[in-house]
């Protein structure tokens, strides 16, 4: 058991959350009981997630996409009310850490895939406000294209999109977890073999296929399961919790 306080000012500071100019607040969103002994850890903090973790009697919900984004209605009214009014009546926390759990380096989303598909992390690139999310690195052998796209199938579970790029080989690989196809630019200038991501716009395609790097879009969703999981694994550890990860599936 730890007090809630104790849960969050812990986890802010090992994800230097307060260092970051995010798109929402990073840290406690809602705040329930003031003692916490089960966790559970989600991506997105959905309706089925909040109603999921609450049948498992959480203490406390730990996410990627949580609540309160930049530029959206600030009106407590439908989804939102919803949402809200199960997690106040329960008395569950909700925390939530975007672009802070995006860049930790040993439990954030880029360096558990980079774990899970074998890649030597190299450093980063693409200027972000500052940051550089986007990692580049390179496998420990190389790879036909159709090789690498077998092994995301394996290790996500689902069947990534393909765009060929010129390398016949793939050694060099550039990546960034979620939504980060306008990285792919940057990614050429590196002189990459190829970038992984979670999404495609329609504009990724003909970049690709123009600058010759392969583009692998892996699923938003799938790409960003296993910093989530990690990070309350981890959190669990620390502090003597249960913990659940709960995965809402989500094909996108």
């Amino acid at each position: 058991m730890v007090t809630l306080k104790a849960l969050v000012d812990y986890t802010n500071t090992l994800l230097s959350a307060d260092s970051f100019a995010d798109y929402c607040p990073n840290g406690l969103q809602v705040e329930g009981r003031a003692q916490v002994t089960r966790l559970v850890s989600g991506v997105t903090a959905s309706q089925a997630l909040i109603d999921a973790a609450i049948e498992q009697q959480a203490d406390a919900i730990v996410v990627h996409h949580g609540f309160f984004w930049k530029g959206e209605d600030a009106c407590i009214t439908g989804m939102k009310r919803a949402r809200l009014k199960r997690l106040l009546g329960s008395d569950t926390s909700l925390l939530a850490y975007h672009l802070p759990l995006d860049a930790h380096p040993e439990l954030g989303n880029n360096a558990q895939l980079a774990m899970l598909l074998g890649i030597e992390p190299q450093g980063g690139f693409g200027d972000d406000g500052g940051l550089s999310l986007a990692q580049s690195g390179v496998l420990s052998q190389p790879v036909s294209a159709a090789a690498l796209c077998k092994l995301i199938e394996q290790r996500l579970g689902r069947v990534p999109l393909h765009i060929p790029g010129a390398a016949t080989e793939i050694r060099r690989v550039g990546w960034c977890t979620g939504a980060a196809q306008s990285y792919l630019e940057a990614a050429v200038g590196q002189g990459l073999d190829a970038f992984i991501s979670g999404e495609i716009s329609e504009q990724t395609v003909h970049i690709a296929r123009e600058c010759g790097i392969h583009y692998i879009a892996a699923g938003h969703h799938a790409t960003e399961r296993y910093g989530v999981k990690a990070l309350g694994e981890y959190l669990a550890g620390q502090f003597s919790l249960e913990h659940h990860f709960i995965d809402i599936d989500n094909p996108v």
